[in-house]
């Protein structure tokens, strides 16, 4: 199987005068959790239209383990798939949902399905009319969890979720990763990504800002840091990555470090520093930054 569960080379999608997607290169690696960041209109529904085949690109392409995209009747029995919004058969039940699904998929790990409806609290013998929004995404979450598929791809999945089941989902996915699953996860909720992916990218306009390992994005990006000191001020002016260096209050130094920490360490070891605390920031923070960055 390829290295690559999911790779697009100059993938470029319009709509009429809408560019929607910009020359997109990804690269996610079998057995990793990926997340794919940006706001409503970004262009990651779209994405992941291309990725299932149910869209043609203007140009480039996209292939799912070295498969072409288009080639649906070969990448589709390698991958599941829950969308935001999901939609089930009126008259059928969560369990014979769950048996058709897990018949015409690649197969299905039944225990593991059993034990994937009680921690999701999902009462199968009701009708699919009768499902809430939360729980029509829980019979998909179950369906695609259960799957023995290698890639599941997944377009904000915990939408309608209560925090509970929102952890419950963040405990099937490093699941899914310990089975050597391929996750690639569509969200814009940061806090979920944060905790569960190995690599993010960002999108904005359908243009990719940043991939990057999570503990790295953070490192690329300032993080605060606060001095408390005895005697005579650290001296900072012209340390690397140091700046903004204010005042707060007699012995408190405040300041923002980008950067590897080395040389402010070596800048603070000329003061008799008392307290060092150091925020890393968020991924949240991370994002907005970029937006700040490209809106000015």
């Amino acid at each position: 199987m390829d290295a690559f569960a999911v790779r697009t080379v100059g993938l470029i999608k319009r709509y009429g005068r809408l560019l929607a997607l910009d020359a997109l290169d990804l690269a996610v690696p079998a057995g990793s959790v990926f997340g794919f960041l940006g706001p409503n209109g970004a262009g990651k529904s779209t994405t992941i239209r291309l990725l299932l085949g149910m869209a043609r690109p203007t140009a480039g392409y996209a292939r799912i383990f070295g498969t072409d995209a288009q080639d649906v009747r070969v990448t589709h029995r390698s991958l599941a798939y829950v969308p935001a919004d999901v939609a089930l058969w009126p008259q059928l039940t969560g369990a014979e949902t769950l048996e058709l699904l897990g018949r015409t998929g690649p197969g299905v790990d039944r225990g593991y399905r059993d034990e994937l409806v009680e921690r999701f609290a999902l009462d199968v013998s009701k009708p699919g009319r009768t499902y809430s929004t939360g729980n029509r995404q829980k019979v998909a979450l179950v369906a695609a969890f259960a799957t023995r598929a290698p890639l599941l791809v997944f377009d904000e999945p915990t939408s309608g979720l209560d925090p509970l089941m929102e952890r419950e989902f963040q405990h099937a996915v490093a699941q899914a990763r310990e089975r050597g699953q391929t996750v690639f996860l569509s969200s814009h909720q940061l806090a979920e990504v944060e905790s569960v992916c190995d690599r993010v990218a960002i999108l904005r306009a359908g243009k990719l800002v940043e991939v990057a390992d999570v503990a790295n994005l953070r490192r690329l990006h300032r993080s605060q840091v606060e001095v408390t000191f005895a005697g005579t001020a650290p001296q900072l002016d012209g340390v690397p990555g140091v700046e903004a260096v204010e005042r707060v209050g007699p012995t408190r130094l405040r300041f923002t470090l980008t950067g590897p920490p080395a040389p402010a360490l070596r800048g603070l070891a000329t003061a008799d520093v008392t307290a060092l605390t150091i925020h890393e920031p968020t991924l949240e923070e991370i994002f907005l930054d970029y937006y700040d960055e490209v809106s000015r």
